[in-house]
């Protein structure tokens, strides 16, 4: 696989791990649990993330031990394999726990390897204390 195609399976990651935690939402424990199709579909979302962190390079996961690649992997395999028998506490804190610091990483990667397709959050950051401080300061002349 060449670079551009690690690039295409951190974006799958990325945007499927996005889906899966929005597709959850502010949808609590006790629904879920009574929910199949919504199981069913997070279930697969991760599925989907697992098969595209499989498909990043070795190199590239070794240059990122940030990111649990095995244990995404991981989970994938468990899924697949144990389709009869999901346990869905587990995807549940996947979901609640794991992937939203996963966005967070996924992004700051692909901002990093896709230079100039992205803003990287300490500019918006320091902009941002920038406005603050000025807005203050004008402010207190007021």
């Amino acid at each position: 696989m060449s670079r551009r195609d690690y690039s295409l399976s951190l974006r799958d990651m990325l945007d499927h791990t996005r889906e899966t935690v929005r597709l959850l939402g502010n949808t609590s424990r006790a629904q879920f649990a009574s929910n199949r199709v919504m199981q069913l579909a997070l279930t697969r979302l991760v599925e989907i993330i697992g098969e595209a962190a499989n498909r990043v390079s070795a190199e590239t996961q070794q240059k990122e031990p940030g990111i649990p690649w095995a244990q995404i992997v991981g989970m994938r395999n468990r899924l697949i394999h144990g389709y009869d028998v999901i346990d869905y506490d587990l995807l549940w804190d996947t979901i609640t726990v794991d992937l939203p610091p996963l966005i967070s990483s996924l992004e700051l990667l692909l901002c990093s390897r896709e230079k100039g397709k992205c803003v990287n959050p300490t500019t918006i950051l320091t902009i941002s204390i920038r406005a603050l401080r000025d807005f203050c300061a004008t402010a207190k002349d007021m």
